[in-house]
């Protein structure tokens, strides 16, 4: 097993009166969406200083559905994972079966504790046959080489090194044909490959956090800025605009889309025993492979399964009404709590009020009647209660033809 440290690139940055000073690492992308930023409104991912959002929030939104967004991806933690066991140590740690994960493909996977419990989830890349980048919310570069004991494979943490934007929306293909992308036109949904770029190479991988027609797109650090221009000078006829977090969040909630940390807790962030979930309880369980050999977990999951010990189920949820949910207490029949929303909107695409909720079961699995969400909300200066119903309903929340349409549509 071997290793290496990743570079830790930090700026400090003073307030404006001068008065105080803030940590903040700086994205490769940063003084392009400065020069971009009318709301002043951040926060900070990954120790990282990244937009909320930059001009409007909902207009933010309505340009990944109708158009296409740039969003900095950059301080999504980054590993590459090199070796001749690279193959055997990821199947070791990860729930799905990364023999089955052919070089320039990608897949949404996730990883567990001894317990069964979900430590965080994500995607991994199979660059070639012993080169993998997995990318995900939380830091886990101890835990992966202290699981690596053993194998042929070489940890790096690349979070500084390799430069990340999402592309999303309708003419995102449009926008990467239109900057010379050659062969774009050739990834299916979840296929990667590499391009030249200013004598580099950027990787492009037909995935995203949206559930729309997208791609995620990785360059060298000092390669960043050209990325980003290229993109913005062929993208600028087609109405190409730089989005914030909270526009994003929208669109992946109507997508049925989780996040760590907001839609569960990862196992190493939970205080209290109870707040930790397996995979099968926030919707993941589909990952699972029993039939690959041993990883992290499988004891506990399959033992959970057979005995019907899970107590908890993530669910989408309509609600009556337009007004969001958020955090709202979920109840049975108006009286018995019976859970928490996590995530909620009134979605635009799908014209619905819709929820991620997390459930004690049998609520929510085999009791799907009766719900109701307890909203609060602001009338004339003053909280009003409001009882809403609320019904199960499958996820994702809208399915967007143009997301899996292989070549894309020319919008």
């Amino acid at each position: 097993m071997k290793h290496s440290d990743p570079n830790k690139l930090v700026s400090v940055r003073a307030g404006q009166q001068g008065h105080f000073r803030t940590l903040r690492n700086s994205t490769p992308f940063q003084a392009r969406i400065d020069a971009l930023m009318r709301t002043d409104e951040w926060y900070t991912w990954a120790g990282c200083k990244a937009p909320s959002s930059i001009w409007d929030e909902e207009l933010e939104y309505f340009a990944i559905r109708s158009q296409a967004a740039l969003f900095d991806i950059s301080p999504m933690i980054k590993y590459h994972i090199e070796g001749k066991e690279a193959e055997a140590f990821l199947n070791r740690v990860t729930l799905r079966n990364v023999a089955k994960l052919k070089p320039g493909r990608v897949h949404y996977t996730a990883w567990c504790n001894d317990e069964g419990h979900v430590l965080d989830d994500g995607t991994l890349f199979r660059l070639s046959r012993e080169r993998f980048r997995l990318c995900c919310q939380e830091r886990h570069l101890p835990w992966l080489l202290d699981s690596a004991i053993g194998f042929d494979v070489t940890v790096t943490e690349e979070t500084e090194a390799i430069a990340g934007l999402a592309l999303q929306g309708p003419t995102s293909f449009a926008v990467l044909r239109d900057a010379g992308f050659e062969g774009v036109d050739q990834l299916k949904v979840f296929d990667l490959a590499g391009f030249p770029h200013e004598g580099g190479s950027v990787t492009i991988s037909r995935t995203g956090f949206t559930g729309d027609l997208g791609y995620e797109l990785f360059v060298d650090r000092k390669l960043a800025l050209s990325l980003w221009d290229r993109l913005w000078r062929a993208g600028e006829p087609r109405g190409l605009r730089a989005i914030g977090y909270a526009a994003l969040n929208r669109a992946r909630l109507e997508a049925g889309l989780i996040v760590a940390n907001a839609d569960f807790v990862t196992a190493e962030h939970a205080i209290r025993a109870d707040r930790v979930r397996m995979p099968d309880e926030i919707g993941l369980g589909f990952m699972v492979d029993l039939e690959k050999p041993h990883f992290n977990g499988r004891r506990a999951i399959q033992l959970a399964r057979t005995r019907g010990t899970m107590r908890h189920i993530l669910v989408g949820l309509e609600i009556e009404g337009n007004i969001p949910a958020e955090h709202a207490i979920v109840y049975h029949r108006g009286k018995r709590e019976v859970g928490l929303v996590s995530a909620a909107i009134w979605s635009p695409m799908a014209k619905r009020n819709i929820a991620l909720a997390s459930l004690e079961r049998p609520y929510g699995d085999t009791i799907t009647g009766d719900l109701w969400v307890e909203i609060y909300a602001m009338r004339e200066l003053r909280y009003q209660k409001l009882m809403k119903r609320a019904k199960v309903v499958p996820r994702p929340f809208i399915k967007l033809e143009r997301r899996t349409v292989s070549p894309p549509a020319d919008f």
